[in-house]
């Protein structure tokens, strides 16, 4: 098969929808799929980062910038794609070229179901990845990874004869979390706070990573406790960062670019983060956390799991309120194992690790009952 990603990563989108498509990209690598990425340009792009994973990438200079809801019709995020739809898919289809591939899987909130349908006759199959349920769409299979969403959130939205993978069980994690779900399950068995894990995701536009650093400074941490920071490759305060990290009363690390972040996870006892894609990892491998809103799209997900117990929400994004909220969950889990255990039991249950595969799996049935054969 020779598949087409169209999605971006830049300060402003950040990395999650170039990673998730990643790890689906190695997937159908590993079943013998061909797979080219097309990105735009933007500042803090991932293109290098899917490069050095195998993949080819098409890049898009970037437009002039557009104001979101320029015209009432265009979808909420449109100002992220850097250029209106109609030019964009002109550039894509030109980035695919004359031979018509098997799927075309597009990852970006700017596009709906316009761009897709334009896109129709440059592929056989065509797949959205979405989170939000907010615009009309044009495919044949729609991934939905998020806890809590139900089909009929799209059932308005897609032709009736779309496909749609709904939940945290389809949920895109690379298959290091599924072989390491086992083991960082079992070190749970008796919870403690020894190692605290800082992730907030691959950009942090807004360096919330150094807001939390400052706010742990007055908090009640065990003082055997060390810290772990990650950071990701288009980090733009990676040096504010480590700057704060050395002013730390303990032990802190900050990690960039890491590979091995399921085996990070897996050795922590609690983590601070953003309640983005990573928060399937983190449930992936029943680590507990205190998860934080650092975009409008994360928080129907942050507050769904803080409401079944898997993530405790953290409301406050600075300063005082960030310092109380942080305390208080800290004495309530030094005091209390038994509050770790319960997210940990929440959490676990959320998803396996193996949605790739499930999705990988879909991919290929439904080419083969359309076309025959692979």
């Amino acid at each position: 098969m020779k598949i087409v990603f169209r999605t971006d990563a830049s300060v402003q989108i950040g990395a999650g929808h170039v990673m998730r498509c990643l790890t689906l990209a190695d997937t159908l690598r590993q079943q013998g799929a061909e797979c080219t990425f097309v990105c735009r340009s933007h500042e803090g792009n991932f293109s290098d980062v899917i490069r050095e994973c195998g993949h080819q990438v098409i890049a898009l200079a970037v437009g002039q910038p557009i104001e979101s809801r320029a015209k009432k019709t265009w979808p909420e995020h449109a100002a992220w794609l850097g250029t209106d739809w109609v030019i964009d898919a002109t550039q894509t289809q030109q980035a695919i070229g004359s031979q018509t591939v098997d799927w075309l899987i597009v990852d970006h909130y700017a596009l709906d179901h316009r761009w897709e349908h334009s896109m129709r006759t440059y592929c056989k199959h065509l797949m959205v990845i979405d989170d939000l349920a907010d615009r009309l769409h044009d495919c044949d299979l729609l991934l939905d990874q998020n806890f809590g969403r139900n089909p009929q959130d799209y059932s308005q939205l897609t032709p009736d004869t779309t496909i749609k993978l709904i939940g945290a069980q389809h949920a895109l994690l690379r298959p290091e979390f599924a072989a390491l779900r086992e083991a960082s399950l079992a070190r749970r068995s008796h919870p403690q706070l020894k190692h605290l894990l800082i992730t907030m995701g691959g950009v942090d536009k807004d360096n919330v990573t150094s807001k939390v650093l400052m706010a742990l400074r007055q908090c009640a941490l065990p003082d055997s406790c060390d810290i772990t920071v990650i950071m990701g490759s288009g980090a733009p305060w990676f040096a504010d960062v480590q700057m704060q990290a050395k002013q730390m009363p303990w032990p802190t690390q900050v990690l960039f670019n890491v590979k091995n972040m399921a085996e990070v996870m897996a050795s922590s006892d609690l983590a601070i983060g953003a309640a983005g894609s990573s928060s399937w990892e983190r449930c992936c491998l029943g680590l507990p956390t205190l998860v934080m809103v650092l975009a409008e799209n994360q928080r129907k997900t942050a507050m769904q799991l803080d409401g079944i117990g898997a993530a405790r929400l953290v409301s406050g994004a600075q300063g005082e309120a960030l310092i109380n909220a942080l305390d208080e969950a800290f004495f309530d889990f030094t005091k209390n194992q038994a509050a770790l255990r319960k997210m940990v039991d929440a959490s676990m249950h959320i998803t396996n690790g193996l949605g790739a595969q499930l999705v990988s799996a879909q991919i290929q049935s439904s080419t083969l009952s359309n076309t025959g054969s692979l």
